[in-house]
């Protein structure tokens, strides 16, 4: 055969394997660098998260989501982390100085991911957390791979925020979720109108009214059995974690508006203490009017609520009497 037809036989091949190749990577950057996505074939079972020796774990059973095994997660949490997973796309890559001066400079320790289904690893990858960029991570498949910023296109945020060790994150975001019947007693303190306060007791389906000195008559059984019937669920908005210490102890120095004590028939107690959201426009200090500031007696962080739920129970002592 003639050595040129065999020399160009031999460099087309070279040249169809090399775009087969390409063709295979489906990304200027390299596949094995820059393939984040799980596969929307693969169906996620499990979550690890592990950083600074720590490890946190998310995996489903039957139908439903637990972390470290036995505690129940958040339904919007989960479905947030899996669309992450399976929609992130590369925004840009990361200069190696930008990667120094953002990262290695502040010694920024990665969250390792790593996803799987069933007991089958699926994707592993690593998530630097960063103030850089409004999507709050720099990511890299493997140490020695390439850094870019990733994100999840029609979302314009922070999804950084979602790879987190941090339990508070993941569990439900409910304040009290307790059936009437439930309820042993509910203590109501209006810290700005005393006189609005007031004491709930239940003793064998027996209601007891009081203004926090003496019982009360003349009020509505079924007001207090339509108020205890709020606390059957009440959420909250989301978590404060990104709040400065010395931010947090300001508010928890401020006279709180209300202070709702509920203990439950099995011995139970939940405290939750209320603050309004302050902060300073134009030189003038301006109030929250859609939400304030929570926290319950068994937790240190603040969380924040919508009055839009919380609504429901701030009620004044007047409320259980009808006109």
């Amino acid at each position: 055969m003639n050595r040129k037809i065999i020399t160009g036989t031999v460099v087309a091949v070279a040249v169809l394997m090399l775009l087969l190749f390409l063709f295979k990577e489906k990304s200027p950057f390299g596949k094995s660098n820059s393939s984040f996505a799980v596969d929307p074939k693969n169906e996620i079972t499990g979550i690890e998260f592990s950083q600074k020796g720590e490890r946190l774990v998310l995996k489903k059973k039957d139908h439903n989501w637990f972390m470290n095994e036995n505690i129940e997660t958040r339904k919007s949490g989960i479905n947030f982390i899996i669309r992450i997973l399976h929609d992130i796309e590369i925004k840009s890559p990361v200069s190696a100085e930008l990667f120094e001066k953002e990262i290695s400079e502040n010694e920024t320790e990665p969250v390792k991911v790593r996803v799987f289904e069933k007991k089958k690893l699926v994707k592993t990858f690593l998530v630097y957390k960063t103030r850089s960029n409004i999507y709050g991570n720099i990511m890299k498949m493997k140490e020695s791979s390439k850094p870019f910023i990733v994100y999840v296109p029609g979302f314009e945020g922070d999804i950084g925020s979602a790879f987190t060790l941090n339990d508070l994150f993941w569990q439900p975001y409910t304040i009290f979720n307790l059936l009437p019947s439930e309820i042993a007693s509910v203590h109501f303190e209006n810290l700005s109108d005393t006189t609005s306060s007031f004491a709930i007791f239940n003793k064998n389906h027996e209601f007891t009214l009081s203004d926090m000195n003496k019982v009360l008559e003349g009020w509505d059984t079924s007001l207090v059995t339509r108020y205890l019937s709020y606390f059957a669920r009440i959420p909250f908005e989301s978590w404060d974690l990104e709040i400065a210490d010395e931010e947090k102890e300001k508010v928890k120095s401020q006279t709180p508006l209300f202070r709702i004590t509920v203990n439950s028939t099995d011995g139970g107690s939940t405290v939750l203490t209320l603050w309004e959201i302050l902060s300073e426009e134009n030189g003038k200090i301006k109030s929250d009017k859609d939400r304030l500031y929570g926290k319950t007696g068994d937790r240190d962080d603040l969380f924040v609520v919508r009055y839009f739920d919380i609504d429901p129970v701030l009620k004044k002592r007047s409320y259980f009497f009808r006109e």
